[in-house]
């Protein structure tokens, strides 16, 4: 025989089909920890009395059944239930001053401790107990049951909720405007929760508006029902908390907006939620139902769900289409509530720091220099040009070299001179003869001729000599040559006046600042200043202001003045060409003025060219 007939063989003994019957035709949670006791108590030979202890909603224990109703001691069973709770396991322990037992043992579902049942019994041995006991541990199944049935009752129902609650989510993403959200929304909540009406309202200020309305596509301003609602909406938000009428908890709450909302629509049930997000309530939806549909706990949760997944993402649409004074408006206002309301102590101790900097520059002198680049230049530029047409025979000098004073920089091909000057020479020798002969016979007509020739021979071979001297060009002063490079050009043609090289000394240089035509007022003649080169940014050079060219050069869409000065020490680092950042020494001025100076005057511009 199975351990299944002996129990129902033994509950058939002992008259339990009653208990049986109770027990399935158990309709509340509480008749049934009641029937389960009983016919649990009923089945086990000896049980005198029981004890069911069921976890709560907060994690506190309670006893929920005992039996038998009247005549039981439930105090002989406490410190059994006290061991199982803080041991997690069964316990079988002696009742002193009696002759009786303590069976206790836990309720573990997924490893949690979800209520304790312990029984009394008297048994004349340990098969007894062991019986007990078996029955104790195959009846604890029931409570299994039910507590996974209730679980499973709260799972599908949450996961409605959030199905639903998607559902509407992207409902409300789908629509382009906050109204068209709003109405769509309102109209799919009202026929998911079985409400004859849903509301929601934003908060515009201090007041509150209502936005929209299920199943209708317009919301009067001025009718009483909306007025009606609007008052329902701001009774929950003044509570911070959601408001049901009739009540479904027993918290007690000002409710008189619900109550003259319900007796205008013949005592329907109403149930508001303010909407809450960032540490601040912006909004609130409101749901009524006919009187014979009271809401229970189930809505509430629903309704709360949805609230919390939804509102975010209506406020923000409601938000984005607000006009952009009103969004200037709000968040010019947000800003000033952090500042100066509690918390956000970052920006408040930023706001004193930026206060302190700006009277500090208010207050304080600094020197006030005009930047500009710059460009080092040598102080002269002189020019190699060639001496007459000719080809090029000799380059040893290049741009970039060292040269010193003399030193030959190129050659010109010097051969047709040397003939040319052998030619005169034989020329001259002949003419000498002839001018003695002449001479000689006493012929002073002729010799004058002759000695005219003579004369013009002569200066023909000077200029050929000269031409030969001039045909080696050498450096004027030593110095940098600039310019030139003519080691690609040899034995090709140059012409009279041709530049070939560009030498400048490495003693003398210039400064070419190029001043902003908006800044050339603040630059006179003779103000000091320093530079840094890009070549050697550790180093400052002093110079003084010479000249200011009268005459503007575009360039990168603005007009500079080009401004000179003068280099007050000069070193062998410096080298023409070389380019980098001036600032010249105007005056002594606040710093507030200094750095805002552009600002102002760009404004200052843009209002004259706005004006009429």
């Amino acid at each position: 025989m199975s351990h299944f007939d002996t129990i129902t063989t033994d509950s058939q003994q002992r008259g339990n089909p009653e208990l049986w019957t109770d027990f399935t035709a158990a309709c509340s949670e509480q008749d049934y920890y009641h029937s389960w006791l009983a016919l649990q108590c009923g089945l086990i030979p000896g049980a005198e009395q029981g004890l069911l202890i069921v976890a709560a909603a907060d994690k506190q224990f309670q006893p929920v059944a005992g039996w038998p109703q009247k005549g039981n001691d439930p105090q002989r069973l406490s410190d059994v239930v006290e061991r199982v709770l803080a041991e997690n396991c069964g316990l079988l322990v002696e009742i002193e001053d009696t002759q009786n037992y303590a069976i206790a043992y836990p309720l573990l579902i997924d490893e949690e401790l979800c209520g304790v049942i312990a029984l009394e019994v008297s048994a004349s041995g340990e098969a007894e107990l062991q019986q007990a006991m078996e029955h104790l541990q195959w009846g604890i199944a029931w409570l299994e049951l039910l507590v996974r049935r209730k679980q499973a009752d709260q799972d599908q129902a949450t996961l409605y909720r959030l199905k639903t609650a998607v559902d509407m989510l992207a409902v409300v993403l789908g629509q382009e405007s906050f109204a068209a959200a709003a109405m769509a929304f309102t109209t799919e909540l009202s026929a998911a929760s079985d409400c004859e009406r849903v509301s929601l309202g934003f908060l515009r200020g201090r007041n509150l508006k209502l936005q929209a309305v299920s199943h209708s596509a317009e919301v009067g301003k001025k009718m009483n029902l909306t007025r009606s609602i609007e008052r329902v909406m701001e009774e929950a938000i003044q509570q911070r908390r959601e408001i049901s009428y009739p009540s479904v908890d027993d918290d007690v709450l000002i409710c008189r907006e619900h109550e003259a909302l319900s007796r205008q629509q013949s005592m329907a049930s109403i149930v508001s939620f303010p909407l809450y997000g960032q540490g601040r309530y912006y909004g609130a939806l409101t749901y009524e139902r006919a009187a014979d549909k009271p809401f229970s706990e189930q809505d509430i949760e629903f309704f709360r769900a949805v609230a919390a997944l939804l509102g975010p993402a209506l406020e923000s649409k409601y938000l984005n289409d607000q006009p952009l004074p009103v969004k200037v408006k709000t968040a010019t206002q947000q800003q000033l509530q952090r500042i100066f309301g509690p918390r956000y102590f970052g920006r408040k101790l930023f706001l004193l720091l930026l206060i302190g900097l700006i009277t500090c520059f208010s207050v304080l002198d600094w020197d006030y220099r005009l930047s500009a680049d710059m460009t080092l230049e040598g102080a002269i530029r002189r020019a190699v040009v060639v001496p007459f047409n000719g080809f090029i025979d000799q380059a040893p000098a290049r741009a970039g070299d060292l040269v010193a004073q003399g030193a030959l920089l190129c050659s010109l091909d010097d051969r047709d001179l040397h003939l040319e000057m052998l030619a005169k020479k034989s020329q001259q020798r002949q003419l000498s003869r002839q001018y003695q002969e002449e001479v000689a016979k006493h012929d002073r007509a002729q010799a004058k001729i002759i000695k005219a020739r003579l004369n013009q021979s002569q200066a023909e071979l000077d200029l050929i000599v000269a031409k030969l001297e001039r045909s080696r060009l050498t450096a004027p002063f030593a110095g940098l040559l600039v310019s030139g490079d003519l080691s690609q050009r040899l034995g090709s043609a140059v012409e009279q006046g041709e530049v070939l090289f560009e030498v400048t000394p490495l003693d003398a240089y210039r400064v070419i600042l190029k001043v902003d035509e908006r800044r050339i007022a603040d630059v006179q003649k003779g103000q000091q200043g320093s530079l840094v080169l890009s070549s050697l940014p550790y180093q400052q050079y002093q110079f003084t202001v010479s000249k200011i060219t009268p005459l503007t050069k575009a360039e990168d869409g603005r007009n500079y003045f080009r401004v000179e000065a003068q280099l007050q020490t000069v070193d062998d680092s410096l080298r023409p060409g070389m380019e980098g950042v001036g600032k010249i020494s105007i005056d002594r001025r606040k710093l507030i003025s200094i750095w805002t100076r552009d600002l102002l005057e760009w404004v200052r511009l843009t209002l004259w060219n706005w004006l009429p």
